[in-house]
């Protein structure tokens, strides 16, 4: 593209354009470029080119088309952003620093960087979406000339990140064909033999289809016009992408796929959509359940149309969009189509904010102090998920990712009424908070002041926002709990020395600590990142010396082969069946007259029911398990499916980890939930089973458990545990009448 012909296209949707900016951008850009090359061999100079003609088909503003050309200037060249600001201003100086930060910032490595950088890059674009735009841009001229890359783990790499981030990204601000075009390119780099075989169906399809298409918009056409409703419409064939993912998600193959073909018809204004859409429905059967009027309930991201199906013209299943110029012009360019030249989004066109609706709550799960981790998983549930629209009492309209339930609904309404939320009216019937809300429900949400949020709702909610905040109140009521039972532990430790724990004496050895407050120090001793005896020789260094001082010894491992560290010479030991403590747990020693010590794990329920008997307390630790196996509890819901439990025993094999017990404790036509004892080496290899079970596509939930059940109160009462049993295990055949 020529300097003449870029700056033509501008002024063709904007004639009070600056030419002298395009004009010297492209000069500048050019020349700081030189003679660098790309992948392919082209002048490097065509990549900046080629974005800019891609935001001009947008109608984006002067200072994005400039900021196109200068975009890699910075990064690629040895112009700096005081260049750009002298040379152009403060406007594109900034927009050009944004998107250089997000290229340097390029999610491609391991995944905490990779959240790290999308954080990042959501920060960017809440302070000026154009960011957002000239960085998608980049992207889909990057994916339309991804195959000159000779790295193929890197094509595979930029095709995965595209998929996973860019197309959804360009999805919720209304950029459905760059959306589309993304995910299409990126379908051909990740799975090239299933797009191939795609295009091969569709062009059998389209050789036979191609006049029928035309026949079918002419004629949906002169029905409209018999009602004086004068319409264009088109028919176009779905990209390859889109009908892949129809076949996977429906479970259908080729031949049952009926709207491959779609067609569009733009109406004069809102009241004709609704004439032509009961014209289509007089005229033709409409198909059950194929319905959604996105004009009486717009899309987060400001899409407005009404989709119907109908068994059309030739007796064809026909999918219709009809829609006005406005609203077309919005599903073409999303966001961009509320752009007023060289000023922000108009924040009195609700259609416009809408888009920005999402982005608002990301920012806030940023706001409210998230892990990169936690807050990449957040937003990508809210980037994948289809919406579902329900009611308040008083009417007003909230919309929530499909599966949301009464806890999601609440904590979109406030965070105060999702932590006390303790039941929940749907359509004026008591429904239980983890049902899964449908379109049209109207929801009041029931409180009650003395409630909290329970670690259970995790499983259940949808939305990253109630995730968010149900996390964050849980840690800062651990961290209490953490605190109080540091103290605890410091006080007991300080008595059994003759010394008494104040505050004053810890702030006095903060900086030795490293910490910042003695509430700090509490809370590390409390979860285990600080031992107690370490603290209590920071604030008296001259117990090291005292040979009179009581002295601990390791023991040796006992039946399971395991060692603790901090016990009394002499005293004998076990593992709470309440709990099943493993190597790397945090935890605590118990004296129980007549059984020695029993190890818990810190946040046992049996060391609540002892608050009052600290002086039975043992500061204890691991020592080391020498690869012997120790048992943990988790529950396991899986899908109801042929072959479940195999896939189940299947992933825990290939972990490394062994079955030792399994129990069905629930089953419906949906799911079994399994109670399963495993063999693992200590806490991070059950961890990292943990993480293979959640990735399964068999399985639902899965989560360490605590806790006795059944069988297992009986045998804590009835006899002396085994080497198995003192784990919290029973013998297999004890479980057979489950």
């Amino acid at each position: 593209m020529r300097q003449t012909s870029l700056v033509e296209r501008v002024r063709a949707y904007d004639p009070d354009a600056d030419e002298s900016i395009l004009n010297k951008a492209y000069v500048f850009a050019m020349q700081a470029h030189g003679p660098q090359r790309r992948a392919s061999g082209d002048p490097y100079f065509s990549h900046p080119l080629e974005v800019a003609g891609i935001l001009t088909d947008l109608k984006l503003d002067t200072a994005t088309i400039a900021t196109a050309l200068l975009h890699d200037t910075v990064e690629d060249t040895t112009a700096t952003i005081q260049d750009i600001e002298s040379n152009f201003g403060a406007e594109i100086a900034g927009l050009v620093d944004g998107v250089t930060k997000l290229s340097q910032l390029e999610l491609f490595s391991e995944r905490t960087k990779q959240a790290e950088n999308f954080r990042k890059l959501m920060l960017a674009m809440s302070n000026d979406i154009r960011v957002l735009l000239v960085k998608l841009a980049d992207r889909l001229h990057n994916m339309r000339t991804l195959a000159h890359i000779k790295n193929p783990e890197a094509r595979q790499r930029i095709a995965q990140e595209t998929i996973e981030i860019y197309a959804p990204l360009a999805g919720r601000i209304g950029m459905q064909n760059i959306r589309e075009e993304l995910e299409d390119l990126a379908f051909a780099a990740l799975d090239p033999e299933a797009r191939e075989s795609i295009v091969r169906r569709m062009e059998q399809l389209d050789a036979q289809s191609s006049e029928r298409i035309a026949r079918i918009a002419d004629e949906i056409k002169r029905k409209l016009a018999e009602s004086g409703i004068e319409a264009w419409v088109q028919g176009r064939a779905k990209r390859p992408y889109s009908i892949w993912r129809k076949l996977k998600d429906k479970k259908i193959n080729f031949e049952q796929l009926s709207d491959v073909f779609g067609f569009r018809a733009v109406v004069g204004s809102v009241e004709d959509c609704y004439r032509a859409l009961g014209v289509l429905h007089r005229t033709w059967s409409m198909v059950p359940e194929r319905f959604k009027d996105f004009i009486s309930l717009p899309k987060s991201n400001g899409y407005r149309s009404i989709h119907t199906t109908v068994m059309g013209p030739e007796n064809q299943r026909v999918e219709v969009q009809i829609r006005t110029q406005e609203m077309h012009e919005v599903a073409e360019r999303g966001v961009a189509a509320h752009w007023r030249y060289r000023e922000k989004i108009d924040e009195n066109d609700p259609t416009a904010m809408r888009a920005y609706e999402w982005l608002r709550d990301m920012v806030d799960l940023l706001e409210r102090g998230e892990s990169p981790e936690e807050f990449y998983e957040h937003s990508k549930l809210s980037l994948y998920q289809d919406q579902v629209f329900c009611f308040t009492p008083k009417g007003n309209l909230i919309a929530l990712p499909r599966g949301a339930t009464p806890i999601d609904f609440a904590y979109f309404v406030h965070t105060d009424v999702g932590n006390t939320a303790v039941g929940a009216k749907v359509n004026g019937v008591h429904t239980p908070l983890h049902t899964p809300l449908k379109n049209g429900d109207q929801v009041e949400i029931i409180c009650a002041r003395e409630q909290t949020p329970s670690p259970l709702w995790e499983r259940f909610v949808v939305t990253g926002r109630a995730r968010a905040e149900i996390r964050r109140y849980l840690r800062h009521a651990q961290r209490d709990q953490h605190v109080a039972l540091g103290r605890k532990i410091l006080e007991k430790v300080f008595s059994d020395e003759s010394f008494e724990l104040t505050d004053k004496a810890v702030e006095g050895v903060l900086r030795k600590l490293r910490l910042s407050k003695p509430e700090d120090v509490y809370a590390d001793v409390g979860r285990g990142a600080l031992r107690a005896d370490e603290v209590l020789q920071a604030v008296y260094p001259e117990l090291k010396r005292d040979p009179k001082r009581k002295r601990v010894s390791y023991l040796e491992p006992n039946s399971s082969g395991l060692s603790i560290a901090g016990l009394t010479e002499g005293i004998g030991y076990r593992l709470g069946a309440c709990c099943h403590p493993i190597p790397g747990d945090r935890i605590i020693g118990l004296m129980v007259p007549g059984q020695g010590c029993v190890i818990h794990t810190v946040d046992c329920e049996v060391l609540d029911r002892h608050q009052d008997s600290m002086a039975d307390w043992v500061d204890v630790r691991w020592k080391d398990h020498g690869g012997a196996l120790s048992v943990a509890r988790i529950m396991v819901r899986v899908k109801n499916t042929t072959g479940a439990l195999a896939a189940l025993a299947n992933v825990i094999s290939h972990n490394g980890a062994n079955i030792s017990n399994l129990k069905i404790s629930n089953r419906n036509p949906l799911y079994f939930e399994f109670q399963v004892d495993v063999e693992v080496r200590d806490a991070a290899h059950l961890e990292n089973l943990l993480r293979a079970l959640k990735v399964d596509a068999t399985v639902e939930a899965v989560e360490r458990v605590r806790g006795l059940d059944t069988d297992d109160q009986g045998a804590a009462a009835g006899h002396v545990p085994g080497p198995l049993e003192a784990q919290g295990m029973l013998p297999f055949e004890q479980h057979t009448k489950h």
